[in-house]
C-alpha cells in the first residue's frame, strides 16, 4: 500500500524519485535509532508519539514548516510539535478502545455490556465470568499491559503519564493502585497467566489473542478492528474502555496519532520530504488509497472523501471515532525524550506483578525510581 502512495506521489510530481524502505515492526526502532547515530537516517521517517520528543530533542527531525494543516483538528495537529515546533504530521487519528468477539460472550452466556456505563470492576467480573463458563479455554480478556491502559486509568484519577513539561504525571501510589488492579485481574483469572500474556505480547498482531479466538476482549487502538476482524473471522465489537465512575463523559478518552509522518534533520532534500508529507496526509488520492490503515485520515476533507470507500470494520471506527467527539477529555501532553524507557518499564513491572514475583507496592517503588531516571 505504501508503494502504491509513493507511486501516486511521483507520478503528480516526475520530478521526484522516491525509494521506499521495508521495515520489519519488530526491529525497526533499533534500525531506526542506528540509522539516525550513523547520520543515514531516511529523508521521510514513519514516527511514533513515544518517540518524537527524543528524535526531536537530539536534532535529528526537520521542523516542518511548509506542511498543510489547516483541515486538521488543532489538538492533533498540536500533537506532532515538540516545545512549540512541529517535527511531526498526524498520519491518521485513532482511539484506545475494548474490542469484543460476540460469539465467545454467547458461547459462554455473557451479554456484551454496555460500553457507556460499564466500570474497570465491571470490565474484571465480565473477563472472569468468561474465563469461567470457557473452562479456561477462552480467557475474558487480554493483557492490560501496555502504556495506553494505564494513561486511560490515570487519566480517569485526575493523573497522566506525563505532563506538558515532560514530567512524571504520577507518582508510586497512583502506581500501586494500577497494579492492585493488575493483580486483581491476575487473581480472578480474568487475564490469561503471565506465561501465556508475555508470548501474546511478542506475537504479530494476526496471531495474538483476540485474533485467534483465545480471548474474548481485549485493549487495541480503533483503527486495528479491520485487521483483528478478517484475522478472527468475526464481527468484533467496538466498545468504549471502562471508567472509573461508570461514565463514558468521565472515561478521558482521547483521540492519539496513530502515527506521525516526520523527516531527517539531515535530508538532502528538506523541501521535495516535506512535499511527500503533505501529499500523503492531505491529497484525496492518496487517503483513497491508504484509507484507515494508518488510522482515520486526520484532514477532514479526505475523511469525507473516503468514508463511503471504507470497509464494514473500518466504517465502523471511522463512526467510532465521531461518536465521542463530545467525550474527550484533553489532548495527551507530547511525550518527553526518555518516554519509551518509561513505557518498557510499566510493561516490565506489571509482568512481574502477574508472575507474582513482586507486590504491587514493591513493583510501584521499583518503577517508579527507573522511569523517574529515564527523563531526568
Amino acid at each position: 500500500m505504501t508503494q502504491k502512495l509513493i507511486e501516486e506521489f511521483e507520478a503528480e510530481n516526475p520530478n521526484i524519485n522516491v525509494e521506499g524502505e521495508y521495515g520489519d515492526w519488530s526491529g525497526y526502532w533499533d534500525k531506526l535509532a542506528t540509522q539516525v547515530a550513523s547520520q543515514a537516517a531516511p529523508d521521510v521517517i514513519q514516527m511514533d508519539a513515544s518517540y518524537l520528543g527524543e528524535y526531536a530533542d537530539r536534532g535529528a527531525l526537520l521542523e516542518l514548516k511548509n506542511v498543510d494543516q489547516s483541515k486538521f483538528d488543532q489538538a492533533v495537529a498540536d500533537a506532532g510539535k515538540v516545545e512549540g515546533k512541529q517535527y511531526g504530521i498526524t498520519g491518521g487519528i485513532n482511539a484506545q478502545v475494548v474490542l469484543a468477539n460476540p460469539t465467545l460472550f454467547s458461547a459462554g452466556g455473557v451479554a456484551l455490556p454496555d460500553d457507556k456505563t460499564w466500570t474497570w470492576d465491571d470490565y474484571d467480573k465480565v473477563a472472569a465470568d468468561i474465563t469461567a463458563k470457557n473452562g479456561g479455554n477462552v480467557y475474558g480478556s487480554g493483557p492490560l499491559s501496555l502504556d495506553a491502559q494505564a494513561n486511560l486509568w490515570l487519566r480517569q484519577h485526575d493523573k497522566s503519564l506525563f505532563t506538558e513539561d515532560g514530567k512524571l504525571g504520577f507518582d508510586e501510589s497512583d502506581l500501586t493502585n494500577w497494579f492492585e488492579y493488575q493483580a486483581k485481574l491476575r487473581d480472578s483469572k480474568a487475564v490469561p497467566p503471565a506465561s501465556v500474556m508475555t508470548e501474546d505480547a511478542s506475537a504479530s498482531v494476526d496471531q495474538q489473542g483476540l485474533a485467534t479466538n483465545r480471548f474474548a476482549m481485549s485493549f487495541y487502538w480503533s483503527n486495528q478492528l479491520a485487521a483483528l476482524s478478517k484475522a478472527s473471522g468475526q464481527n468484533l465489537e467496538i466498545l468504549r474502555p471502562p471508567s472509573i465512575k461508570g461514565n463514558a463523559a468521565d472515561a478521558e478518552q482521547y483521540y492519539k496519532s496513530s502515527q506521525f509522518w516526520s523527516a531527517s534533520s539531515r535530508s538532502k532534500h528538506p523541501a521535495e520530504a516535506q512535499k511527500l508529507i503533505d501529499f500523503l496526509v492531505n491529497n484525496v488520492k492518496a487517503g483513497e488509497i491508504g484509507l484507515a490503515d494508518r488510522g482515520i485520515p486526520a484532514n477532514s476533507d479526505v475523511r469525507r472523501a473516503v468514508t463511503p470507500k471504507l470497509s464494514p470494520a473500518d466504517a465502523a471506527s471511522a463512526k467510532f471515532i465521531d461518536e465521542i467527539s463530545s467525550e474527550l477529555g484533553e489532548a495527551v501532553p507530547v511525550p518527553p525524550a526518555g518516554s519509551s524507557a518509561v513505557t518498557e518499564v510499566l510493561t516490565r513491572y506489571t509482568s512481574e506483578v502477574h508472575f507474582e514475583r513482586m507486590s504491587p507496592a514493591d513493583a510501584a517503588k521499583k518503577a517508579i525510581e527507573e522511569a523517574r531516571n529515564s527523563i531526568s
